[in-house]
């Protein structure tokens, strides 16, 4: 998913978000530090959504194996529910003490747990799921109950959660709801016509049990009007669940959520499940969720240029997550570098090479943003930080990206194909992964992980040169070397010369600061280049002006505008024409309504290097608002029509600017 694809403020948020979670990188600093005391194996979940009033009440029959002797049991739960009653094994009450700075409950066992031993805990618990404010992650909302769409999700914690995204677990969920809502959930189901807690007082509707028996995270409930498309194609049992408003592209994202999962099937192998449900969610919450048969996309996404590269993103995670999942927080990139990786797979698969060293510029520059701590360390990082996020997500995924170029495409799919295989259904390590990857490529690869896990930083190449003429028409010798900056550096890196005649290609051995390399060539060499095919992450001016701008946006929804300023400035540093940049210190400028200082960012970046292009559609419609709160409306609709002569629809450009055009814009009260 490319950065630059998004260009508004609540896009970006999204954006970021999206980087942050896609449900499968979030967790809350009070198990981070500390190894997993006990193992949660199965949950009974009786809840009743009761969407007027935007409210759950659940009982939830948690069964759990000590990993050591316990004398207290700590769950995450969302602190907007409030625990009316918790019960052992023998239903005998027990005490819970509720810590709202952790999101967790507390429950003291009277009598211990030995370790190996297991027992379960009933938890009673109810209250109000409508806005952010008690979200386990600040200022996200990851559950909510309301009339149109209900939502659940694992990571709002709605039931009480151990070690999220580590502890696999199984579980039968049965939801009461209205009997106009439709309700997703992972595996078998079931519907019903009695309301799930008899001593409640639910509205009249249905109820829908699901059934999830293998371990995995099957924690995720969607509830609302849908429209559904089904197909069978392939030996997939797909079930697509749109709005109404969007069921016109129902069919195209069948189609294509078919062509996605039959590939990654050629990939890695059976999928735990032959059935998955395309779900549309609400734009107030993250991007993109997935579960054990769930890949959930949010409304903004669902458009007629089907977002076929955040769709393939959500899928893959039914192998890498709902599969095979990170058996600590170190291990993480297994799961969303895997899954980010997948995507650019299927974008290269989709869009050829071009397509696919768009997305490697995109992980490039996500890679190095905050590589200040290696990639093998972030488990001592929050995990809400960006950059906890950048290093999983794409680094994670630049490192396969460089151990598929080391492997050769045929070891390295089956590495891949091997890990899906071998811990199906179960939690892997670096080193799991590292014992596969060496047995294919028949040699030990401690250099390369080591360097790419254990260290940070990518290398700037630099090549210098003589061509030599051979006698006898026997062509030109090349004899150079090739340096960067990186003393303890070791890959091998492709060479192209461009010459009079045929381009000729040669791998060379990079190791340390210079590396020397001899190249005979028919015809006269005219340029050479290192690397051309972006196989190795690498430093270079392009990636600094982005890592920036990434750093500025990350500053931007923590609230530190002036950080943002200073990063985009360094941008700017690097290229003073970046449209990018000057858009982006524009948006910091509106968003602080000083709309003069942010009118003339908005002019430079139209009058920039036009990169990306979006930029200069999105400057218009923002200068036309601008002078719609300035009361000039001449002016805005002149932008507003220029916008629209662009004919860039990007994020609905087209539509947001005919909109002004007819009503003139007019700022949001809280903005």
């Amino acid at each position: 998913m490319s950065l630059e694809a998004r260009p508004g403020r609540r896009a970006l948020k999204l954006y970021l978000v999206f980087v942050l979670l896609l449900l499968g990188a979030v967790s809350l600093p009070a198990w981070a530090a500390e190894k997993m005391r006990f193992r949660v194996d199965d949950y009974q979940i009786e809840a009743e959504l009761n969407p007027h009033a935007h409210k759950l009440t659940a009982r939830a029959k948690v069964k759990f194996t000590a990993l050591e002797d316990l004398t207290l049991a700590s769950f995450e739960l969302n602190n907007g529910l409030r625990v009316t009653k918790v019960l052992d094994a023998n239903n005998k009450p027990l005490s819970a003490e509720r810590v709202t700075q952790d999101s967790s409950v507390r429950v003291p066992l009277p009598s211990g747990l030995t370790k190996n031993s297991s027992t379960t805990l009933t938890f009673d618990y109810q209250g109000v799921l409508e806005s952010a404010d008690e979200s386990p992650v600040q200022g996200l909302k990851l559950a909510y109950i309301g009339d149109d769409t209900s939502y659940l999700l694992y990571a709002g914690r709605w039931f009480p959660v151990n070690a999220y995204g580590v502890n696999r677990f199984t579980a039968t969920i049965s939801v009461a709801v209205p009997v106009h809502m439709v309700v997703i959930g992972s595996g078998g189901e079931a519907v019903g016509a009695t309301p799930v807690r008899k001593t409640a007082a639910p509205p009249s509707g249905k109820t829908y049990t699901f059934a999830w028996s293998k371990p995995s995270f099957p924690g995720t409930i969607i509830a609302g009007t849908f429209q559904e498309f089904k197909s069978d194609e392939a030996g997939l049992d797909l079930h697509v669940f749109f709005k109404p408003v969007h069921q016109a592209m129902g069919a195209e994202y069948t189609s294509t959520a078919i062509k996605e999962f039959t590939y990654f099937v050629t990939l890695y192998g059976s999928a735990p499940s032959t059935t998955l449900k395309i779900v549309e969610i609400p734009d107030d919450t993250v991007p993109a969720a997935w579960a054990p048969e769930i890949a959930a996309i949010s409304s903004h996404a669902i458009t007629q240029k089907t977002n076929y590269r955040l769709l393939a993103n959500t899928i893959a995670h039914q192998w890498w997550g709902v599969s095979v999942s990170p058996a600590s927080r170190d291990d993480w990139w297994l799961n969303d570098g895997f899954a980010r990786y997948s995507e650019a797979r299927y974008v290269e698969n989709a869009a050829g090479e071009a397509g696919l060293e768009e997305v490697v510029k995109d992980m490039s520059v996500g890679a190095l943003a905050y590589d200040t701590v290696p990639l093998s360390g972030v488990g001592k990082l929050d995990v809400f930080s960006p950059e906890f996020q950048s290093l999983v997500t794409d680094k994670g995924a630049m490192i396969l990206h460089m151990l598929r170029w080391v492997l050769g495409d045929q070891k390295y799919d089956q590495t891949m194909r091997t890990l899906s295989s071998q811990y199906a259904g179960k939690p892997a390590t670096l080193d799991d992964f590292r014992a596969i990857a060496e047995k294919n490529y028949g040699n030990k690869l401690t250099w390369f992980f080591s360097q790419w896990l254990d260290s940070t930083g990518a290398p700037e190449f630099k090549t210098k040169y003589t061509v030599y003429r051979l006698g006898s028409n026997k062509g030109f010798r090349v004899v150079g070397e090739i340096s960067q900056d990186l003393d303890l550096f070791r890959m091998p890196v492709e060479l192209k010369i461009d010459t009079d005649g045929k381009t000729e290609d040669k791998r060379v051995e990079v190791v340390g600061t210079n590396s020397p390399f001899t190249v005979e060539t028919f015809g006269k060499p005219r340029r050479i280049a290192v690397d051309p095919g972006d196989r190795v992450l690498k430093n270079s001016s392009d990636v600094k002006l982005r890592s920036s701008i990434m750093r500025g946006q990350g500053l931007v929804q923590q609230g530190d505008l002036a950080g943002a300023l200073s990063e985009y400035n360094k941008a700017l540093e690097v290229n003073k024409n970046s449209s990018l940049a000057h858009y982006r210190v524009a948006e910091v400028f509106f968003q602080q309504r000083n709309y003069q200082a942010a009118a003339n960012a908005y002019r430079e970046a139209l009058n920039g290097d036009g990169e990306p292009r979006w930029t200069e559609v999105w400057s218009h419609i923002q200068l036309g608002k601008i002078f719609d709160i300035t009361g000039q409306r001449e002016r805005a609709t002149n932008e507003y029509r220029q916008a629209i002569q662009t004919n860039d629809n990007t994020q609905g450009a087209m539509d947001e600017a005919r909109k002004y055009l007819q009503k003139p814009y007019e700022r949001e009260k809280n903005g």
